[in-house]
């Protein structure tokens, strides 16, 4: 059940800064929308909406400033609880400069700490004005040696899941929903960011000392963590009459022609379930040490530059970063708890628009790999009976790829069982039903009960929707879509492992995803001699992809293969992706006294160019 705040209607509509919303975004108060990742209490006060004046000095590394917060109090409330990590405050105050009371909890190393702040006695703004420290969690700082042009160094922002916070003192939970605007104050020569709606032309405004100043807003509620922000030397491309490229100047063509099917993709993603309600879908191809494929930030995705390899065979990441427009950004999980609403949406609403570019075996290919990676997932973590594979539990806990795969999988079940037209349908409604609100699984299964099984008693027991949301493993309904490329991928396979040659092999044309059912369904245990030839045959460790790159890694530290270690070396100190370097540090850990020295010894030199994110997660495997 979805509950407003108990609401002061004359305050919400009459309040200057909150003109953008006729009222905020609700909050969810059942007990299974409990956030357990905030401090924050909004069902007390709570924030609608965020506004930033920062200036960035990439001499001290840090942003410095003032966010100015609406506030809306239930009645009687007194304080208001923000999430803050490792911010330098300075000072809090009403709008007109008047001092506040507040305390700064003490800092959780995976929470950072509890702003409480006395509310005014009169208004609804609250000013804070603070800076960043230079190890921010959500910031990365690149030296020019880090970028491709090598000139000047450049800042990115990752939100998601709860990096916000050492950023922008708010509540920094994916079920409060804020608008926001922003202005940010750089050097002269560089151009800012932000995924929200851009108010100067591309160059920004010439302010005194020398600097550049570029306006934002976002008069659409958004969860937190979808605030972004780079800076940097950038150049834009558009690629249609909605979308373009930004990216640094050097990479701006290749990356404009990788991603030149994105107009395509969002005619096939309106057609399927409504209008993109966010205005422009444009995407930034930021430098390698992005931590991720992908992130969906409202009107900017972030993209990682290891998609780019010349034949568009990845953008199945564009696909799915445009899906978030509607399931993550437009609804939105409530907690962590539920990433699957935002993952396993989006990965099942992917595919439907690469079928509908690309055509059905094209996405059967897609759908075929993720079920591989299911039963990987499930495997790895222990079986079927195995707590991390539910789809809903502890925040972060899941198995992992597993609220992407089996979420995914979940849909795509229930499609098969009602039919693909009637399903649609549901969606259809069901992302207008709850459009700008936050969402959980019990809410989710109480809308598809009530709109879609309508009371038929034997769909409802063919679907097995608590089994498939609450308990672990892979219930027995799962449908596995075959691929007839892959297929023959697997032919090839079979020939090498029965002991043929690789020169047999026919890699001309492969797409990733070939390479990926090729290499990864290798035995694990090889000869020398054979790892030899696999690379001198194919290439491997010479590739250009880093998809193949980072699964031949897995294969030769699996076999302790010494001559595949410089390329490795290479490779994770050029790469950022944790999807891609997780499971070489993992590997190499494996390995006991062969290989823990050397995951030691490449994180030493390969850690400054990791985002905190990524640094922090690989810390982690190499000091088990």
């Amino acid at each position: 059940m979805r509950l407003l705040l108990p609401a002061l209607a004359a305050l919400v509509i009459t309040a200057p800064a909150m003109a953008q919303q006729a009222r905020p975004a609700p909050v969810l108060t059942t007990p299974e929308a409990k956030d357990v990742w905030t401090h924050a209490e909004p069902q007390v006060a709570r924030v609608t909406h965020v506004d930033l004046d920062l200036d960035v000095s990439f001499e001290s590394k840090t942003l410095s400033g003032r966010a100015l917060l609406d506030i809306l109090p239930s009645p009687g409330a007194k304080q208001i609880v923000l999430d803050v990590d490792d911010l330098d405050i300075t000072e809090v105050t009403t709008a007109d400069r008047k001092p506040l009371r507040y305390t700064v909890g003490p800092r959780d190393k995976e929470l950072g700490s509890a702003l409480t702040i006395d509310l005014p006695a009169t208004g609804n703004q609250i000013a804070i004005r603070y800076s960043t420290k230079p190890g921010a969690s959500a910031l990365q700082w690149l030296s020019p040696e880090l970028t491709a042009g090598k000139k000047l160094p450049y800042l990115f922002s990752q939100g998601q899941p709860i990096n916000n916070r050492s950023w922008i003192p708010t509540q920094d939970s994916p079920g409060v929903r804020q608008t926001w605007s922003a202005t940010l104050t750089v050097p002269d020569g560089f151009v800012a960011v932000m995924s929200g709606e851009r108010l100067d032309g591309a160059k920004g405004e010439l302010v005194p000392h020398q600097k550049r100043r570029f306006r934002f807003k976002m008069d659409k509620p958004v969860p937190s963590y979808l605030i972004a922000m780079a800076v940097g030397d950038l150049a834009f491309k558009a690629t249609g009459p909605r979308s373009g490229v930004w990216s640094e100047p050097s990479m701006v063509e290749g990356a404009a022609y990788e991603v030149g099917d994105v107009e395509k993709m969002i005619d096939a993603a309106e057609a399927l379930y409504g209008p993109c309600r966010w205005g422009r879908y444009d995407m930034l191809v930021l430098p390698p040490s992005f931590p991720f494929g992908g992130m969906e930030n409202p009107t900017l995705t972030f993209l990682t530059p290891t998609i780019i390899t010349g034949d568009r065979s990845n953008t199945d990441v564009v696909a799915h970063e445009l899906a978030h427009s509607w399931s993550g950004n437009l609804v939105t999980n409530a907690t962590w708890s539920d990433s699957w609403l935002n993952e396993g949406f989006t990965t099942y609403f992917e595919n439907r628009i690469m079928e509908a570019v690309y055509g059905k075996e094209r996405a059967a290919m897609y759908a075929d790999l993720d079920w591989d990676g299911l039963q990987s997932d499930i495997t790895d973590a222990g079986g079927q009976a195995a707590p991390t594979t539910r789809l809903h539990g502890d925040p972060g806990a899941t198995a992992g790829q597993l609220d992407y795969f089996k979420g995914s999988t979940f849909l795509r079940t229930i499609e098969r069982a009602v039919g693909r037209e009637r399903f649609d349908a549901y969606l259809r409604s069901y992302f207008d039903r709850h459009a700008f609100q936050p969402q959980t699984t019990a809410g989710f299964l109480a809308d598809i009960r009530k709109n879609l099984i309508r009371g038929d008693g034997a769909l409802e027991d063919k679907l097995q929707l608590d089994r498939w949301a609450y308990q672990p493993g892979l219930p027995e309904n799962a449908v596995h879509v075959q691929s007839a490329t892959l297929a023959k991928v697997d032919a090839q396979l079979a020939a090498v492992k029965a002991g043929g040659p690789v020169s047999a092999v026919d890699p001309k044309g492969w797409a990733t995803q070939q390479w990926l059912r090729f290499l990864n369904g290798l035995p694990r245990q090889q000869t020398p001699a054979r790892l030899k030839e696999l690379d001198e045959t194919l290439l491997l460790s010479g590739s250009t992809n880093a998809y193949v790159r980072s699964a031949w890694a897995e294969l030769a530290i699996a076999n302790r293969y010494d001559p595949a270690l410089n390329s490795i070396q290479v490779f994770v100190n050029s790469v950022g992706r944790g999807l891609l370097i997780r499971p070489i540090y993992e590997g190499l850990m494996k390995q006991g006294e062969w290989g823990q020295p050397i995951a030691k010894r490449f994180f030493e030199g390969a850690r400054s160019t990791y985002h905190p994110v990524t640094a922090a997660q690989i810390e982690k495997i190499v000091n088990k």
